[in-house]
């Protein structure tokens, strides 16, 4: 009897996991149900239907021959397949798939990585503390010219790299004017205002879009999005009686600059199980006096610190930057928690795996939580 019900079990099973799977292929299979084409379209009209679940800052409307998407509170694109296609008024139309693209950010930059999508990618604004190879390659032999940094661009190589659109991030020194007299079309990609992690990575959906891969960057999100709620989960179902505390930044030129308490890092701290000293309501960085942050983390168990130190950081070395960080509770006992961005591709991917940085931190904060052989990527405690 009971190998019966195991039996009949496993059956039910598979067929729940059928049905899953049927939902979410119809989710994506268009309005037609045309068949996929080699592309990994459908044939006729048909679209993958993209659903924003965390992003705050880009939402999308789709209909039978455009695709509606706002970013921000003023910028608003439609995405067509045929230039014939009428647009609402106001929207900006974008002729998609885009094949020639620049980006601005090394967050942008880690959307299409994850894609796989490097040859849509031609132009970027520079190469310090660029990790990956097949893009350094790019950039050697031509096929991805450095455009400049922010305020400082250069018009003829932008016009040289002929892309369809350039993704901007509008938040630093911008320069942007030069490049809307030259006509291209320039899309804000916002997502470094994005306060929740998964939030920010979800914007992966945003390019695929523009690129016609919308359906990688769907499962790319879901496995991301499934490996980060599972584990905050198990950070949550552990029930600590009492949650670690953390502390960030360090002192730069007379002032500790540190996340905002609202900002998605600040975030991360929590999903991994520990409580973060800043709490204000601040999603971006927030600067004080050094008196000012050891009365809120003098006692912190943890100090995370990233930076671009030239060689091996160590204790000693954040001891020469300021004397009294020898004070904070965490350098005492050692519980200095350390990426460093010469060594490490931070920015460069982390935008797009931030359950890898919820794991490094709760293998830090909880290590009875993760597997003993787990190897950090990001963050690890400094020897």
């Amino acid at each position: 009897m009971q190998a019966q019900t195991e039996l009949y079990n496993k059956k039910m099973m598979k067929t729940f996991l059928s049905l899953c799977m049927a939902i979410v292929l119809c989710a994506c299979s268009g309005r037609n149900g045309g068949a996929k084409g080699d592309d990994g379209t459908s044939s006729g009209d048909s679209v993958c239907t993209v659903n924003v679940k965390y992003a705050t800052e880009f939402s999308v409307r789709d209909s039978a021959d455009v695709r509606l998407v706002r970013v921000g509170k003023k910028d608003s694109f439609a995405l067509v397949k045929s230039d014939d296609v009428k647009v609402p008024e106001g929207y900006v139309k974008v002729r998609v798939p885009i094949s020639r693209t620049i980006c601005m950010t090394a967050l942008q930059l880690s959307n299409f990585t994850i894609l796989d999508a490097h040859d849509v990618v031609k132009g970027i604004t520079g190469t310090k503390n660029l990790f990956d190879e097949d893009i350094k390659k790019r950039v050697s032999d031509g096929r991805i010219v450095k455009i400049g940094m922010e305020g400082e661009f250069d018009t003829e190589l932008i016009l040289a790299a002929n892309p369809e659109v350039i993704f901007i991030s509008p938040f630093k020194r911008g320069g942007y004017e030069l490049i809307k007299d030259t006509g291209i079309t320039l899309v804000p990609h916002l997502g470094h205002k994005e306060l929740n992690p998964l939030g920010q990575a979800e914007w992966v959906k945003f390019i695929g879009m523009f690129i016609g891969k919308e359906r990688e960057a769907e499962k790319v999100f879901a496995g991301i999005e499934e490996r980060y709620n599972a584990l905050k989960e198990k950070v949550k179902a552990a029930d600590f009686k009492t949650l670690p505390t953390v502390t960030s930044g360090e002192m730069h030129y007379g002032t500790w600059h540190a996340v905002g308490g609202k900002n998605y890092l600040a975030q991360i701290f929590r999903d991994a199980g520990a409580e973060y000293v800043v709490k204000n309501d601040e999603p971006a960085g927030v600067d004080m006096e050094f008196e000012k942050m050891y009365s809120l983390a003098a006692n912190a168990d943890y100090w995370r610190i990233l930076n671009s130190f030239q060689g091996e950081f160590s204790y000693e070395a954040l001891k020469a930057s300021e004397p009294r960080n020898e004070l904070f509770k965490a350098f005492k006992e050692k519980k200095v928690i350390y990426c460093n961005m010469k060594q490490t591709p931070y920015y460069e991917i982390s935008p797009v795996q931030p359950d890898v940085m919820l794991k490094d931190f709760v293998a830090i904060f909880h290590p009875e939580l993760v597997e003993p052989d787990y190897k950090p990527v990001f963050y690890k405690l400094l020897k």
